[in-house]
């Protein structure tokens, strides 16, 4: 006994157009997909560390939705492993200045600029690296790798940071005996800079993030196997930083970017926010006016990714994909 698909479709109910219709729709999921995969790939390959949802609101699809995306991508082999930081870097020294910044309103580039070091193990070697991080545009302002704990490291990281950013109107960081070496401070006070220090790692947020986001997301998936090599990954690194790799937090912008965009509005019609330092309230910056906030708790710790997506050609995983 046979039947035709016009009898099948009518006694499963449905019309031979509505499977007509479906059987296209799914075609065009999955051909749309294919391509969302390409694009995801050329994504990872340029900024190893993205995170899948983050790679979700940077490729912006508009057919399928975020949760969605995300199992599809978990399914597709594009979890990530994070590793957890366990080397101390900051010995506390007996010297140190108060926390002034809680509570600052911010509207600026160069009115507060935080710093911390980091270790970077290679080859079972351990070297540190510097980052000093403009807190309002997020933009790395200097940096330096080196071999050593040595506070010349951090002298060398503001100097570049002096030599291309005016003066911060202060300086915040940890407690660490590098933030209290003379000629650190000479060079702060001779710029009539304000010197700030911090109690906890959540006082000095901003800058701890920066030491995460240049390691998990760029040197774990890189692998230095030198110093020289990891000082040039680390310069790419903080390139990449700055000029591609977009942050909710500053309105999907890259540093660079918001930088430029606000520097030559009126103060009035920047974007403002305060600063909260010591975990006190539920954000570490909340909003002091109409624009959306600069910085939450949520935003420092989940960043969006590179905004520039290359094509690439047709890769030959295969994987059935269900539509949505």
């Amino acid at each position: 006994m046979s039947y035709s698909l016009n009898q099948l479709y009518k006694e499963v109910g449905v019309s031979k157009q509505a499977v007509q219709q479906y059987a296209s729709r799914q075609a065009e999921f999955n051909e749309r997909t294919m391509q969302l995969l390409e694009e995801a790939e050329e994504l990872r390959s340029e900024h190893p560390g993205c995170g899948v949802e983050k790679m979700y609101y940077t490729l912006k699809p508009n057919f399928i939705g975020r949760d969605k995306f995300i199992e599809l991508f978990m399914d597709l082999g594009f979890r990530l492993k994070r590793k957890k930081n366990y080397h101390r870097t900051t010995i506390g020294a007996k010297v140190y200045y108060p926390n002034i910044i809680k509570g600052m309103l911010l509207h600026s580039p160069s009115q507060v600029w935080q710093s911390d070091i980091t270790y970077i193990k290679v080859n079972e070697k351990f070297y540190y690296a510097v980052f000093i991080i403009d807190v309002y545009t997020k933009k790395i302002v200097g940096y330096h790798v080196s071999n050593s704990l040595r506070a010349e490291a951090n002298v060398s990281a503001l100097k570049m940071a002096l030599k291309q950013h005016p003066a911060p109107q202060i300086h915040h960081s940890d407690k660490g005996g590098q933030y209290i070496y003379k000629p650190y401070v000479a060079l702060l006070k001779a710029k009539q800079t304000q010197i700030s220090m911090g109690e906890t790692a959540l006082d000095n947020a901003y800058a701890e993030r920066i030491n995460l986001t240049i390691k998990s997301e760029y040197l774990d998936f890189w692998q230095p196997n030198n110093f020289n090599q990891l000082k040039r990954m680390v310069a790419k690194a903080v390139k990449h930083y700055n000029h591609n790799r977009i942050h909710n937090a500053i309105g999907r912008k890259t540093p660079a970017q918001f930088e430029k965009e606000i520097v030559n509005l009126p103060v009035q019609s920047r974007p403002k926010a305060i600063i909260y330092t010591d975990g006190s309230n539920n954000n570490i910056m909340e909003v002091a006016s109409s624009h959306p906030p600069l910085y939450t708790e949520q935003n420092l710790q989940a960043h969006n990714c590179p905004i520039i997506i290359k094509k690439t050609k047709n890769n030959l995983l295969t994987k059935t994909v269900n539509s949505i």
